[in-house]
């Protein structure tokens, strides 16, 4: 017994030395950094960019790298919550007040209430709710699951093809090993025919972390139980709690999050002082 603790411990701790260096690696591989990218290449955040290359440090370096090019244009830390606000009105995309059983934050998204016909304000409103929710990760934490509610799903209140592209495309490759979990839950046969062509956009690894939960289903719900804690689940997903939208509500601790993300980053945001002043 001591002999099997005493090797599965040396295992985990030459793995551990080895991810180490090859973060060094790849920090080596990119060259010095400064400002924004230094902030964002962390040695968590450069791991992830490794898995998602399967520890191939040129791969990986490429991704960042690209990354990197993509951040210094589209400005994902600067986006506040005033600029995308109306995106969100609905409530199609919100950050849950509970964690997965993984102890993982968990977004809420209801593409049923799709209200804009924007791609860009569509892509702007999940870059920042990804920006917000990772710079409030806890420690040890580096992952999200999506809880997708997809009824009253239809294609008149989709995102085009094209928006849904583009976002799976910055996600796998601005946002890698993000997600760890999507789940569609009680999803229509037409969604499941606009899934087809959608994921011919997707890494066929995302397609793991996949699951289709259909809540007449027995099996499928016991897959739900698994990964949520019914004590803590809105009932449209099967849980116990009622939960409503509020719209006011949410953007106040939006607008609060903002002045955390000025601090993370290291600006001073008037921009989102005057906001706060504006709402108080």
């Amino acid at each position: 017994m001591f002999w099997r603790k005493a090797s599965h411990q040396c295992n985990q701790e030459t793995e551990s030395a080895e991810k180490d260096a090859k973060i060094r690696e790849l920090r080596a591989a990119i060259g010095a950094l400064t400002g924004r990218s230094l902030k964002f290449c962390s040695d968590a955040c450069i791991r992830l960019y490794l898995e998602s290359r399967n520890c191939d440090v040129e791969q990986a370096k490429k991704m960042l790298e690209e990354t990197l090019k993509w951040r210094s244009t589209f400005k994902p830390e600067e986006i506040r919550w005033d600029e995308v606000a109306h995106e969100g009105e609905t409530g199609k995309i919100s950050i849950a007040n509970f964690h997965d059983r993984q102890g993982r934050t968990v977004f809420i998204m209801r593409p049923g209430k799709q209200n804009t016909s924007s791609g860009e304000g569509n892509i702007r409103h999940l870059v920042y709710m990804m920006e917000t929710a990772i710079i409030n990760l806890a420690e040890g934490q580096e992952q999200l699951s999506w809880l997708v509610d997809v009824s009253g799903w239809s294609l008149s209140k989709s995102v085009s093809i094209k928006t849904a592209r583009d976002l799976a495309y910055i996600l796998q490759n601005h946002y890698p090993q993000r997600i760890a979990l999507i789940v569609f839950y009680n999803p229509p046969r037409i969604f499941e025919a606009f899934w087809k062509v959608v994921k011919c956009f997707a890494d066929p690894r995302t397609f793991q972390r996949i699951k289709f939960v259909y809540p007449n289903n027995k099996d499928s719900m016991e897959v739900m139980k698994s990964f949520f804690d019914s004590e803590n689940l809105p009932k449209e997903f099967g849980g116990k709690v009622t939960w409503k939208y509020d719209h006011e509500e949410f953007s106040k601790l939006m607008t609060q999050e903002d002045v955390k993300t000025a601090k993370f980053w290291g600006f001073d945001d008037m921009h989102t002082t005057a906001a706060m002043v504006v709402k108080t």
